[in-house]
């Protein structure tokens, strides 16, 4: 038997529950009188569609069917007086307004497309930040300049740096000697990227480093040659990006241009 995938509840939640929008537009269905809108279930189909089921009649039907449920539901609850209650009217309106939004969003990306150009210029300012080296580093993070320039002390005297990082505040460090993973020197705060170009492999940093989180002692393991991940390897990710920044500056000057009061 066909299954119907779920149906996003903003989808149809103010259509079926609200009187007046199901008199709007031509009827699809009646149940007990009171009409069911094509656009809804237009709507229904091509939700349905979507997300994977097959255009027939037997999709048409089971949609046909769950509307008429829904229908009953809805008339039984108004009914019982619930679409008069302010919570419930509250919901409606918050249903009706995101499908709304939904709707006027998807309209302006698709006026507003990100270009290739756009995108590539976004891969070439962040790979350019990431710079051409990356590091095989180890820290010990510590609350006080003297605790840090103890340990200095302590590798000056030969003892070894992953026996020290266990006293180290980084939880996800110091149970494996200090080590993190390979990164770019723009992974880290600023006090802690420029300090490691300046070491060479093996060496450590000999005055302790001060960031927000405390005092760090650092050691290069190793380095390497960056090798960035190729424009169409993270196109998808940079397209996401782009979209959400484009959305959120379209709301930030919707919104310094409205009066609020």
């Amino acid at each position: 038997m066909f299954k119907l995938t779920s149906l996003a509840a903003l989808l149809v939640a103010g259509s079926l529950i609200s009187a007046p929008a199901l008199a709007q537009g031509k009827a699809f269905a009646t149940v007990n009188g009171q009409a069911i809108s094509q656009s809804v279930y237009d709507a229904f189909v091509a939700e349905q569609k979507a997300q994977g089921a097959k255009d027939s009649a037997e999709l048409k039907n089971a949609v046909k069917e769950e509307l008429v449920r829904r229908e009953l539901l809805a008339q039984e609850a108004k009914k019982k007086g619930l679409d008069k209650k302010a919570d419930i009217q509250g919901q409606v309106e918050l249903a009706r307004q995101a499908v709304l939004i939904r709707a006027y969003l998807s309209d302006y990306v698709r006026a507003n497309p990100i270009s290739d150009a756009q995108l590539k210029a976004e891969y070439d300012l962040i790979k350019n930040s990431l710079g051409s080296t990356e590091y095989k580093a180890r820290h010990i993070l510590v609350e006080k300049e003297e605790d840090a320039k103890a340990i200095i002390a302590k590798l000056e005297k030969g003892e070894k740096f992953a026996d020290l990082a266990k006293q180290s505040k980084d939880p996800g460090s110091k149970d494996k000697g200090g080590e993190l993973d390979w990164s770019s020197p723009n992974s880290y705060v600023k006090p802690f990227a420029e300090a490691l170009p300046k070491l060479k492999k093996g060496e450590y940093t000999k005055a302790p480093v001060k960031t927000d989180f405390g005092y760090h002692v650092i050691q290069v393991d190793d380095s390497r040659p960056l090798t960035p991940p190729s424009f169409d390897q993270v196109k998808p990710q940079l397209q996401q990006r782009a979209g959400q920044m484009q959305i959120e500056n379209l709301i930030k000057d919707l919104r310094a241009k409205a009066k609020v009061n």
